[in-house]
């Protein structure tokens, strides 16, 4: 349960001004705070009914506003056949997928677009779009894929990194990946999240080296070089990130153990092998954002549900 500071609204009364509080709990909230936002999405290659679907039950919600980017006479057919309404939606027409996500970022990055989403491309090529050095949305950052989760026996919104762009980040690339992920939760009004190294064990063994790389990275945090307005703990293992009873049998002394909010993998198939056991085996709802550029770009895949890409839509609004 983490409280927002709501910068964003706000009720004016003898000339002061009067902040609500909201409890951000589940996706639910989340829903509410971006449609707070009025934001613009950018979709790049829409070619499929299952998109425009997507799309237009985001404009339904009041999440966002959607820009339709992809060959306009397809786009209206498949509507027709779906009987989906596109007065709400800007069309820019562009037969090629390449160029349909060329022109979706061009959008975003001359801010008529907040976001940039993934259509039915392949992930390749929306990802050439925007790495591209002249006309992409490049920031000087590497890019970190979050996955948030909605569990059902966890007490708040849970958020792991990196689970599909960085396949083994180095010591200073998960620096980079936990300065970002965190700049992402602050965008949201937790203001100070709580970052869970997570490994297979929660002490430092030298013969498991990610145990040590996570000592050095807490004792940078400590120093305050790097890594501020967070707490940063670890190695933890992952009952100890999400439970006090487990620190307690275990004797931890932890200020994330238990109530961890940003859960930072070792490598991406720790990531993969937990986003993919969250959401099939626990069947937690969760969503995904791609952050480190200019604006949040969505990848949605093909086997993701309707529901979790809405929540990835609503998610990119608020980060």
């Amino acid at each position: 349960m983490c409280l927002l500071k709501t910068y964003d609204i706000m009720y004016k009364s003898n000339k002061k001004y009067y902040y609500e509080v909201i409890v951000i709990k589940n996706f639910d909230d989340i829903f509410r705070l971006a449609k707070e936002k009025k934001s613009t999405i950018a979709v790049g290659g829409v070619a499929s009914v299952g998109t425009l679907e997507t799309a237009d039950e985001a404009v339904k919600l009041g999440i966002a506003s959607m820009i339709l980017v992809g060959d306009e006479e397809k786009i209206r057919a498949m509507a027709a056949e779906a009987s989906i309404d596109l007065a709400p939606f800007e069309i820019v027409h562009e037969a090629d997928p390449a160029a349909a996500c060329q022109k979706a970022v061009g959008l975003v990055n001359s801010g008529r677009a907040t976001a940039l989403m993934k259509g039915d491309v392949d992930t390749s090529v929306v990802m050439r779009a925007v790495l591209c050095r002249e006309t992409g949305m490049r920031d000087g950052k590497k890019l970190t894929h979050i996955a948030a989760f909605e569990a059902e026996h966890y007490h708040k919104l849970m958020f792991a990194t990196d689970c599909a762009i960085i396949p083994n980040p180095d010591f200073d690339t998960k620096v980079e990946i936990i300065e970002s992920t965190v700049q992402a939760l602050r965008n949201m009004g937790i203001a100070n999240p709580k970052v869970a190294l997570i490994a297979a064990k929660e002490k430092v063994d030298k013969n498991m080296p990610i145990t040590e790389e996570y000592a050095e990275i807490v004792a940078l945090h400590k120093s305050g070089a790097r890594m501020q307005n967070c707490i940063v703990d670890g190695p933890l293992a992952l009952d100890n990130a999400v439970s006090h009873e487990s620190c307690q049998i275990k004797g931890i002394n932890s200020p994330v153990g238990g109530d961890a909010d940003i859960f930072l993998m070792p490598d991406i198939e720790a990531g993969n092998v937990f986003y993919k056991a969250m959401s099939f085996i626990t069947k937690a709802k969760n969503g995904g954002v791609v952050v480190g550029a200019k604006r949040p770009v969505i990848l949605t895949s093909r086997a993701d549900s309707s529901e979790s890409k809405l929540i990835s839509i609503a998610l990119s609004v608020i980060f």
